[in-house]
């Protein structure tokens, strides 16, 4: 009788210790740039990844049983305050993954302590080298990468006879995105005739501006275009706009921002180029979803990262779940092949380097009356299948 006792004393013990387990939250850290220039962009992701988690638990904001917990840090865009804040998240609270950063350079820098810790990491960051060169087993990117906004963006203008000039801010961001564009572009047939790498906090663009239309004043060019990488402020689409570059025969381009971005566009009626996410372009459940439920909550649109914050939670989820536990290994294997829902529609991880591969959209810019923005109208969706995006690690 006593031993009886004594076994079901333990097996009460073992279950109470496995439920209490069970019921400890799965915590995610969101290490981003909350304060700064790029403070937009990190506060759409957090909202994004809080409605994600809420539209793929039904919710409940639970999976398998147990609270998302999401621990916010600021890197306030310092490469070496990033690293300490993962640090903390992965050694003392112990969180499952890391999202963030969201600047390129922050990201690329943060890598290492998601290998050191053997944890998984989801960079915000667009720089192809963060799935090439820099990469390691533990991340996985669930937003678009350099090649991806390169390509969709060469789709739209590149081909036989088309001349090409660049601007783009000088560190990983825009050299990374300049060079996948340029290998897009060339192969659709263009020339790339000049390329031009300016400060992140440049704000006076008439020296770069001058250069690329002395380089695009050629003859041997049907059509003449600069195109624009950027993020922040500075705001050079007007600046050059001001230029009048129209007349030498040349058409300003770039690709898809925020919303407070794309009012700068509106000196640009008629201009193309592709984009990652404007909210009236997917037409898919989750979006309908995301658009009211924004609407309704902030009385505006989501946003350009909204989205990618969104798909990100919901790529957690489904991971999670397809894994059904949450420690590293089982979570990478999940997210290898994973397929998943997202407000733009069906998106796919590969498993040669944990990129997600996505649509695009393929823009033309309308001012419209009443709108604070310009307005990004679908030209077409650019498929995941029509966009080879190189594996670079």
């Amino acid at each position: 009788m006593k031993r009886l006792l004594q076994t079901a004393a333990i097996a009460a013990s073992v279950l109470a210790a496995g439920t209490a387990a069970a019921a400890d939250p799965i915590k995610i850290a969101h290490v981003a740039g909350f304060t700064g220039p790029l403070e937009p962009y990190a506060k759409q992701l957090q909202t994004g990844m809080e409605m994600g988690f809420e539209y793929a638990t039904n919710g409940t904001n639970k999976v398998l049983g147990r609270d998302i917990e999401i621990l916010q840090y600021d890197s306030q865009l310092k490469p070496d305050r990033a690293r300490a804040l993962l640090e903390e998240a992965y050694g003392d609270e112990d969180v499952t993954l890391a999202v963030g950063p969201v600047a390129s350079g922050v990201a690329i820098a943060s890598l290492p302590i998601a290998e050191m810790y053997e944890k998984i990491i989801i960079p915000e960051g667009v720089a192809d080298s963060i799935t090439g060169k820099d990469w390691n087993r533990y991340v996985v990117r669930i937003g678009r990468n350099s090649s991806q906004d390169a390509i969709s963006n060469a789709v739209a203008v590149a081909d036989e006879g088309v001349c090409i000039a660049t601007l783009a801010q000088d560190y990983a961001f825009g050299r990374d995105g300049v060079a996948a564009y340029k290998k897009a572009a060339e192969e659709l047939g263009a020339t790339i005739v000049h390329e031009e790498y300016v400060p992140t906090d440049a704000t006076d663009f008439t020296a770069p501006g001058q250069r690329i239309i002395d380089a695009l004043r050629n003859d041997d060019c049907e059509e003449r275009y600069a195109f624009l990488i950027w993020a922040g402020g500075g705001n050079p689409l007007a600046k050059l706009a001001d230029m009048n570059p129209g007349r030498y025969g040349i058409t300003l381009t770039t690709g898809g921002n925020i919303l407070p971005a794309l009012a700068a566009y509106k000196v640009s009626p008629g201009m193309e180029g592709a984009g990652y996410y404007y909210y009236e372009n997917p037409n898919n459940d989750v979006n309908d979803w995301l658009v009211k439920e924004h609407f309704k909550r902030f009385n505006s649109p989501p946003d350009f990262f909204t989205a990618q914050g969104m798909a990100q939670a919901m790529a957690i989820v489904a991971a999670i779940e397809k894994a059904g536990a949450t420690d590293t290994e089982s979570l990478l294997e999940a997210f290898q092949g994973l397929t998943f829902n997202s407000p733009k529609g069906e998106l796919y991880i590969r498993p040669e380097d944990q990129q997600t591969l996505q649509p695009m959209y393929h823009f033309k810019i309308k001012v419209k009356e009443g709108v604070d923005w310009a307005v990004p109208e679908l030209v077409r969706e650019i498929g995941a299948d029509e966009m080879n995006v190189p594996i670079l690690n």
